[in-house]
């Protein structure tokens, strides 16, 4: 609280904020409008700006990695989209403008991770500083360290799935948006019972007219009483739309309408009392029976969040925007709720260290402040490409949505960036971590692909490299791994001039993540033969929200059953083709008999002398990434046994 001695109208001004804060971005924005732009049940910042991709050609991703099987994609959810709008066509014609694009996305999934990390920090070291007015002597450190012990138990038991941690928090959050109102109509009715006039919006108005700039200034403030509606968007990964509608309209919104309101009751009468207002207009009866509460309902908040910065970073994963890391299906029922280990220690670890080296609450709320407001801007005008490119909402609407939500998170964002200094920094400086390292992957998975389409062996070499007689076809099958589709990788080149051999039967697989949360089960492993004998195409195409549920040899019997059933359908009437499929048949029994090895190109890059000092900065930051990532085989459950590694330099 800035103000130095606050008034009844200030207190009333203050309430009105938050009221109308709560009701049009809670309400309005996020449970009426922005629940309905999931992509496919898929919520968050990413989410939004991959359906923007799947309805226009925005995505800086090159189109010839998409280029094969288009027309296995599938069908909008969305109608009447059929003609571009000119908006559409203005993003596919500047790369400028879809660069933009895709940095505000990533810059707002950097800022929710940001949110990953000070949610559980703020949340529960409030809840914990309730122990300092009963016990004077709880000093603040003892209170960090508490809250530091709940977090790491808190972070321990993420391995355990969504769905177990919140049958167990469930009865928690219910007695916490039960208990709060019933104190805050308490404390109304003790203390103010009119503070619902102050609901007009003129109490704004004259709020601002007050106390000008330490009005405004106060909004940094203020704008936490919004935390958490990013999440609720961000987790349609694990709940569905209506369960949350109703969970927020029927529940959340009225609790916190109501202990907001108790709480400014209980100002208006001890308007001194601000720097700790929710411990102390509990009554001292309930108190500690409220306390626990408040700590259980923190560590639920901090769940949310939790749950929503692993959703997050296997959006990015999967689509090749953040390095690989091992990410875990917790249901068998549920394919959103996933957990990651390494990303789970790291935010323990960043959680933990922001309690202990940032204590004051007041500066982690201001670091709070500052991801909150930036979020919800950002997700403001990703709504509104959507509404425009996508929902072909009347300009009007769309005019009034974006005026009436920019101006009002504008306002808040122009008021945290002036706690910059007041840890305000913490959130800019994880982002900026967050973002260099997606940049630096991101840049270096164009260049592979880049040189990979430029030096790729198409089928009339491979056909020529296979006729020539130093050439061998050994025995046995042989799944080889490629970034490209309609080619060849380069390291296949490298492979057959230096073994001067190739397996009778060999399958050049991709794994493709579509800009979509699921493919069809029927669209998941598509098949094709190549040309040359024995030689045949595979795609594995899976989506976002798919988990790569083929392991090892279940894995091979699918897609050579697939290639049973495409020769046996090409085989036609005629008896020659019959008996060449039947030929076909027959090898392909032999080489699963002989033996079965997956190979994929380890591949580095060479950087000359040559290169600018740009690309060998972030190459190399690439390559170090690169090293300490995850294999994308292991996923596919391939034993050690049966994989190998075909190393190969490119040159920058």
């Amino acid at each position: 609280m800035n103000l130095k001695s606050p008034s009844e109208d200030d207190y009333l001004g203050i309430y009105s904020i938050m009221f109308w804060t709560l009701t049009l971005i809670g309400c309005v924005k996020y449970a009426c409008i922005a629940l309905k732009a999931d992509d496919q049940g898929e919520g968050g910042t990413f989410a939004l700006y991959s359906l923007l991709c799947r309805h226009a050609n925005i995505s800086i991703l090159s189109s010839k990695r998409d280029s094969i099987s288009d027309h296995h994609s599938s069908p909008s959810p969305y109608r009447g989209t059929t003609k571009k709008s000119r908006l559409a066509i203005f993003f596919e014609g500047s790369l400028v403008a879809r660069r933009l694009l895709l940095f505000i996305a990533m810059l707002g999934m950097c800022m929710l991770i940001g949110d990953g990390i000070l949610t559980p920090a703020i949340s529960v070291l409030s809840a914990m500083d309730g122990l300092r007015a009963p016990f004077p002597s709880v000093t603040k450190t003892h209170v960090e360290a508490l809250s530091a012990v709940i977090l790491i138990v808190l972070f321990l038991v993420q391995k355990f799935g969504t769905s177990r941690v919140s049958f167990i928090f469930s009865p928690i959050m219910g007695t916490w948006t039960l208990t709060t109102p019933m104190v805050g109509i308490y404390s109304i009715v003790h203390y103010y019972p009119g503070i619902f006039k102050a609901l007009s919006p003129h109490y704004i108005l004259r709020f601002f007219h007050n106390n000008g700039k330490d009005g405004w200034l106060l909004l940094g403030g203020t704008v936490l009483c919004i935390t958490g509606t990013e999440a609720l968007f961000a987790d349609l990964g694990h709940f569905s739309r209506s369960s949350i509608q109703i969970a927020f309209l029927c529940t959340i919104y009225p609790s916190l309408v109501l202990t907001y309101a108790g709480q400014t009751a209980y100002l208006i009468r001890h308007p001194n009392d601000h720097d700790d207002g929710f411990y102390k207009f509990i009554p001292t009866k309930v108190y500690w029976p409220m306390l626990v509460i408040a700590t259980l309902a923190a560590t639920v908040a901090s769940q949310s969040l939790i749950s929503a910065t692993f959703s997050i970073i296997k959006q990015s994963v999967v689509l090749d925007y953040f390095p690989r890391v091992k990410v875990v299906h917790t249901s068998p029922n549920k394919e959103g709720e996933v957990y990651s280990p390494e990303i789970n220690y790291i935010l323990m670890v960043l959680c933990v260290s922001v309690v202990l080296i940032f204590g004051d609450g007041k500066d982690i709320g201001n670091a709070f402040g500052v991801v909150v407001s930036l979020v919800m801007l950002i997700t403001t005008v990703l709504l509104t490409l959507v509404m425009i490119m996508i929902w072909r909402t009347p300009l009007i609407l769309v005019a009034l949505y974006f005026v009436t939500f920019f101006v009002m998170e504008g306002v808040y964002v122009s008021a945290v960036i002036t706690k910059i200094m007041e840890g305000g920094w913490v959130p800019f400086a994880i982002s900026l971590v967050l973002a260099f390292i997606m940049f630096g992957w991101f840049y270096g998975r164009q260049k592979k692909l880049e040189y990979e389409m430029t030096y790729k062996i198409t089928l009339e070499n491979l056909a020529i490299l296979l006729s020539n007689p130093e050439f061998q076809r050994v025995q046995g099958l042989c799944f080889f791994y490629s970034n490209i589709q309609d080619g060849l990788t380069p390291v296949l080149g490298h492979y057959i001039k230096n073994m001067r051999s190739l397996h009778k039967v060999t399958i050049f697989t991709t794994l493709r993540y579509k800009l979509i949360p699921k493919v069809p089960q029927h669209e998941r492993i598509v098949v094709k033969k190549l040309g040359p004998k024995g030689v045949y195409g595979c795609l594995i195409q899976y989506g976002y929200a798919d988990s790569l549920n083929l392991e090892g040899n279940d894995f091979v019997s699918q897609v050579t059953g697939n290639i049973r059933l495409h020769i046996q359908n090409c085989s036609g009437t005629l008896t020659s083709t019959s008996i060449q499929a039947e030929e076909e048949l027959l090898e392909l029994e032999r080489a699963l008999s002989a033996g079965v090895v997956h190979v994929r190109g380890k591949t580095r890059f060479h950087i000359g002398k040559n290169v600018n000092w740009f690309d060998k900065l972030i190459l190399a930051f690439y390559e170090v990434l690169h090293s300490n990532c995850r294999s994308a085989l292991p996923a596919l459950g391939i034993p050690l046994t049966q994989r190998m590694e075909v190393g190969m330099f490119y040159e920058a």
